[in-house]
C-alpha cells in the first residue's frame, strides 16, 4: 500500500495529538524513517561489499519532546518515556522507559533498546550526553519481516535528536551511528545497509552503496514508467537478527576470508579458488562473492534503462541464498517458486534470512494473478496466510 503525502501529513497530525493527551505538551516535532526492500546484495554489507536496497513507501514516526528545565516536578532531566502506538494484547500503548546517564548493553529491553541504542551510540562514539525526552513511536513498516522495522526506528530517533541538539551530523556518519547501536546495544552484528537506506533513499531510485566506502550512488528504479511493481510477500515468519544464525554466517564469512589471506571477502578475486575451504565456509564465500557480482551486474541494467533485464539475477540471488548461505525457509521458498509460476519476472527473498519476507518483480497487469496463486499455494501447505502488499522506492528520512 502506498502512502502518500497527504497521508503521511495526516499521520503525523494524528501523532502529534496523540502525543499531547499522552504525555501532557505538544512535541517538538515529528520525524520520519522508512523501511527498507533489498532490491539485490544479501549478506554482502558486512562483507565490506555492495548492495542495491531501497527505502519504501512504509515507515516509523516519531514524535518528540526534549525535556527542558521546566519539565514537571519529580521527574528527572535525564529520564526518557516512551510510548508506542504498537501495543500486544490489545492495550492502548506499549510504554517504556530508561534514564540517558549511565546507559549499559542489557540495561533497556524490548522496543526500548532501539532508542536507548541511539542515546548510548551518540554517548560512546560522538560524546554527545543527550537530555532527558518523550517519545511517541507509530510504524507502519511490519515487524519481523525483513523490511527493517527496527533500523527505521533508531534511524527515525537519532535524525530527530540530530536535529533537536544541533549535531551536525550527515546521513553516513549517522548510519555508522545506529549501526553501533544495532551491534554494541542491541546486539545484532548486523552491517550497514538498512540504515543507510533508510537515511539516504530517493524517490524513484535505489541506493547503490559500497559498505566500505560509503560511497553511494541513486540508480534509476523506475518501476511504474516500465509497468512494474515489487510485490512484498510477508510470511509471518517472525526472524531476529540477535539470534545464533545471523552472527554464524557472519562468523563464517570471517574465517573463509582469513583463510583466503583477505581482509574480508570483498577482496577476493574473481575466480578464486575455494577448494582449500571447509564445505560449509566455501559455501558462505562462494555466495557472498557471486551475490556482490550480481549486484553490479543489477546496477548496470538499470543504468541501461533495462528494469526487466535483472529478474533473472533476483531469483539466482535466491537460489544462492537458499543452497549456499542457507538462509531461506520453506515458507521463503514456496513464495518465490509460486510468484515466479505465476509470471514474476524474478523473485528472491530479502533481508537477513530465517524468515521474514520474499519479493517478487511483477508486471502491474499480473498482480492479481500472482497474489492469488501465492495465498492458495500457502493455504495449501497449511502455512499461516501472509501478508502481501506492493511497494515503491521512497526519500529517506527527515522531519515531516
Amino acid at each position: 500500500m502506498s502512502t502518500s503525502t497527504s497521508t503521511l501529513q495526516e499521520r503525523a497530525d494524528t501523532l502529534a495529538r496523540r502525543f499531547s493527551e499522552v504525555f501532557g505538551a505538544a512535541p517538538d516535532g515529528v520525524w520520519r524513517a522508512p523501511g527498507r526492500v533489498n532490491l539485490i546484495g544479501e549478506h554482502t554489507d558486512y562483507n565490506n561489499g555492495f548492495v542495491l536496497p531501497f527505502a519504501i513507501d512504509r515507515s516509523a514516526l516519531v514524535a518528540v519532546r526534549l525535556r527542558t528545565g521546566d519539565s514537571e516536578p519529580g521527574t528527572e532531566a535525564d529520564a526518557v518515556r516512551l510510548a508506542s502506538t504498537f501495543a500486544p494484547d490489545g492495550a492502548d500503548l506499549s510504554r517504556a522507559q530508561f534514564r540517558t546517564g549511565g546507559l549499559e548493553p542489557g540495561s533497556a529491553d524490548g522496543w526500548a533498546g532501539y532508542p536507548a541504542g541511539v542515546v548510548y551510540a551518540l554517548a560512546q562514539q560522538a560524546g554527545v550526553s543527550v537530555p532527558g525526552f518523550d517519545l511517541l513511536l507509530d510504524s507502519t513498516v511490519p515487524v519481523g519481516a525483513g523490511l527493517s522495522s527496527s533500523h527505521a526506528v533508531e534511524v527515525a530517533v537519532i535524525v530527530a535528536l540530530n536535529d533537536l541538539l544541533g549535531l551536525g551530523l550527515d546521513a553516513p556518519e549517522m548510519a555508522r551511528l545506529t549501526q553501533y547501536a544495532e551491534n554494541e546495544f542491541v546486539g545484532a552484528p548486523t552491517g550497514i545497509m538498512d540504515q543507510s537506506a533508510s537515511l539516504m533513499g530517493r524517490e524513484g531510485g535505489a541506493l547503490f552503496l559500497d559498505c566500505r566506502s560509503l560511497e553511494s550512488e541513486t540508480v534509476p528504479l523506475p518501476l511504474a514508467g516500465h509497468g512494474l511493481e515489487v510485490l512484498v510477500i510477508d510470511t509471518r515468519v517472525v526472524h531476529s537478527h540477535a539470534d545464533g544464525g545471523y552472527s554464524a554466517r557472519r562468523n563464517a564469512c570471517e574465517r573463509g576470508a582469513a583463510a583466503l589471506g583477505v581482509q574480508s571477502l570483498r577482496d577476493v578475486p574473481e575466480g578464486t579458488s575455494l577448494d582449500g575451504l571447509d564445505e560449509e565456509t566455501r559455501k558462505r564465500v562462494r555466495h557472498v562473492t557471486a551475490e556482490n557480482q550480481r549486484v553490479l551486474q543489477v546496477v548496470e541494467e538499470l543504468r541501461a534503462d533495462n528494469v526487466r533485464g535483472i529478474g533473472e539475477l533476483l531469483t539466482a540471488s535466491h537460489v544462492s541464498l537458499r543452497d549456499d548461505f542457507e538462509v531461506s525457509c520453506p515458507e521463503l521458498d514456496l513464495a518465490v517458486d509460486t510468484a515466479l509460476a505465476a509470471g514474476a519476472l524474478g523473485s528472491r527473498m530479502t533481508g537477513g534470512g530465517f524468515g521474514g519476507s520474499a519479493i517478487a518483480l511483477i508486471r502491474q497487469e499480473d498482480e492479481a494473478e500472482v497474489r492469488a496463486a501465492v495465498l492458495a499455494a500457502f493455504a495449501a501447505q497449511g502455512f499461516a496466510e501472509p501478508a502481501l502488499f506492493t511497494v515503491l522506492p521512497a526519500d529517506g528520512a527527515g522531519r515531516v
